[in-house]
């Protein structure tokens, strides 16, 4: 898609992800900057006047908490950390519900852990809730529990956050702000450019980002760059841009050129995949590992079919039914994730068996399938790029 039209086409964007990062919020001494979040919020509620749905996953929680305690240092254990978000929290959403009332917006929040979007049940919910929210012309600003969220905390960003929310809403664009305008590669002359346009996130791009992040902040370009390929594949145009520009986000859905557009995939919508599928792909922490030979893989990745256990050479990791599990070959290369019918040590006892062995042993209501192909996602999209 040649540049121009791709950025002419964000002008048509109905629903949107802004995700706004601490450092483009919070000031270098550890305080809420209040003009730039009015500034951000006027372009947030211009967005919605305009009619377009306005989803915010904002960052600032523990950063806003770490100043209200008077912390000078970011503290390294969890408890603090925690303790600093639930101080935070509401000082940063009583901060955006006075901004946005001014410009008669209303505001809902809306805390998610990933445990919350990994359950089906709760998955659902948390869709359903958040688009009741947009019907009703209300604006959510998802945040990670980090009170509860232990692996978010140590691990996680909102960047990838942002992702996932894209792809729960179905959004068309997905903004993620931060205080660099895009991502920047070295060029033939050896100086660093802003790169507007990118067709695709590759290992070779991965390799151009810097950034790790701050003190008040956990993510970098590099996750940026990930959070964008995982969006874009699904449908849901990336924009990378400076949100301490003026006037950045109405200038980004009028179709200038700033910032980095990663363009939302052509193939297929969604990548290809149903709404289960994509939950399977995207919204689970894999427990465990299944390496399998060369016939179970044809019959994967050719023919569509289920994971037999006669395909099964190894089983690592301790999981129960229900589990994520990665499905590699013989030479450990990623082949697909699915979820597991079986525990890990159910399938370490039938694995090479033959399907009526198996129902012989556990009687005829038992699965014949290890992972059935509803259930499988081919290729393992979390792993790319």
């Amino acid at each position: 898609m040649p540049h121009p039209t791709a950025r002419k086409q964000l002008t048509s964007s109905r629903r949107v992800v802004v995700k706004i990062g601490s450092r483009v919020l919070v000031q270098r001494n550890g305080r809420p900057d209040t003009r730039r979040m009015a500034e951000l919020v006027a372009g947030l509620a211009a967005l919605r006047r305009e009619g377009r749905d306005v989803i915010v996953v904002s960052s600032g929680a523990i950063a806003c908490g770490l100043q209200a305690l008077g912390m000078k240092k970011k503290p390294t254990d969890l408890p603090t950390l925690q303790m600093a978000a639930a101080v935070g929290q509401s000082r940063l959403m009583a901060a955006y519900d006075r901004l946005f009332a001014r410009r008669k917006c209303r505001i809902g929040q809306v805390l998610l852990t990933h445990d919350d979007l990994e359950h089906r049940r709760r998955h659902l919910n948390a869709r359903n809730s958040m688009l009741k929210l947009l019907e009703h012309g209300v604006v959510p600003v998802v945040n990670e529990n980090d009170v509860v969220s232990v692996d978010e905390i140590k691990f996680g960003d909102n960047d990838a956050l942002a992702s996932r929310t894209a792809m729960l809403v179905q959004a068309d664009l997905l903004v993620l702000l931060t205080t660099v305008n895009g991502f920047h590669a070295v060029d033939a002359r050896g100086r660093r450019r802003r790169v507007d346009f990118l067709t695709d996130v590759t290992a070779e791009t991965l390799s151009h980002a810097t950034g790790k992040g701050s003190f008040f902040s956990t993510g970098g370009m590099a996750s940026k760059l990930t959070s964008a390929a995982e969006a874009a594949r699904m449908g849901t145009t990336v924009v990378i841009a400076n949100g301490r520009q003026t006037g950045i986000l109405p200038r980004i859905l009028a179709g200038a050129n700033v910032g980095t557009l990663i363009p939302a995939s052509p193939a297929k919508p969604n990548g290809g995949l149903s709404h289960r599928r994509r939950w399977v792909a995207f919204f689970h922490h894999a427990q465990g590992r299944l390496t399998i030979d060369d016939g179970a893989r044809e019959a994967l990745l050719k023919r569509g079919r289920s994971l037999l256990p006669v395909g099964i050479r190894e089983v690592s990791g301790d999981f129960s039914p229900g589990d994520l599990v990665d499905i590699v070959d013989l030479a450990g290369q990623p082949v697909a994730q699915g979820l597991s019918e079986y525990s890990s040590a159910e399938i370490r006892l039938l694995k090479g068996l033959k399907t009526d062995r198996i129902r012989e042993l556990l009687g005829t209501e038992a699965p014949g399938e290890l992972i059935h192909r509803d259930n499988l996602v081919v290729p393992a999209w979390r792993n790319a790029p």
